[in-house]
């Protein structure tokens, strides 16, 4: 038996992959030993492996693979998820990755893995023929943006990013902001997608939605930044430079 050929169909295993092909733990243990001396598979981290190629020594898993093996319902969220539909032309050495049980942030082959704790349970996909990448779908994911843009990747990078996701489904918005029940978040998503030239392709019934949800209370548009001009329609207090935000300038 060669173990590391019937490995390379995983991209991401663990030990409990290895031990069907033995008897025991001991022997499956002590022949991953030997393919890490020989340099054929690397550790992620604790219980966690992928094979290397021998073509020209790069891991066989991708970064939105290992997120999505970490732990349990792992998958990949935020600008990570942005990332993997091609949003973004920006590579960015952080993944974020949404699960129930956190785990440690930690460092692979250049890149940076963070837990993020999701607040809803909708929007997520099992992508096909993608070695077991699972992320967040379009709608879910610009939520999930709008809504930690000043934790994660700035109101820049944020405001960018939808403005290139075109158009969205309304029913899927509608119902992840209903899971959110966040009144700051039906404020700046109704603001944020109703500057778009075309507004995603939503109807006003969605905008009139998100201002009845969204309460009384004036906010600012992003924490980071106090000052700018108020609009009343949404009680927003936005950047000076926000539209310039949008157009890359």
């Amino acid at each position: 038996m060669n173990l590391y050929f019937k490995l390379l169909n995983k991209p991401v295993f663990r030990m409990d992959d290895v031990n069907k092909y033995y008897d025991n733990i001991t022997s499956a243990r002590s022949a991953i030993r030997r393919l890490l001396n020989a340099g054929m598979v690397k550790k992620i981290r604790n219980d966690l492996y992928t094979c290397v190629s021998g073509e020209n020594g790069a891991i066989i898993a991708d970064r939105f693979q290992i997120g999505c093996a970490i732990n349990e319902g792992a998958y990949i969220s935020h600008h990570s998820a942005m990332e993997y539909y091609g949003i973004t032309d920006q590579v960015i050495y952080d993944v974020y990755i949404s699960s129930q049980t956190a785990f440690n942030d930690f460092e692979f082959e250049g890149y940076r893995y963070h837990h993020v704790k999701p607040n809803i349970s909708q929007g997520v996909q099992m992508q096909e023929f993608s070695g077991g990448v699972i992320v967040t779908d379009r709608e879910r994911t610009a939520l999930d943006c709008i809504k930690d843009m000043d934790k994660i990747s700035g109101a820049e990078e944020v405001i960018s990013n939808i403005e290139s996701l075109g158009r969205l489904q309304e029913k899927r918005l509608l119902m992840y902001l209903k899971g959110y029940d966040n009144q700051f978040l039906y404020q700046k998503t109704g603001f944020l997608l109703e500057t778009s030239v075309d507004k995603h392709g939503l109807s006003e019934t969605f905008f009139d939605t998100c201002r009845n949800k969204a309460g009384k209370s004036k906010r600012y548009f992003t924490a980071l930044s106090k000052g700018g001009s108020y609009n009343s329609t949404w009680k927003l207090v936005v950047p000076k430079n926000l539209f310039n935000m949008k157009n890359g300038e």
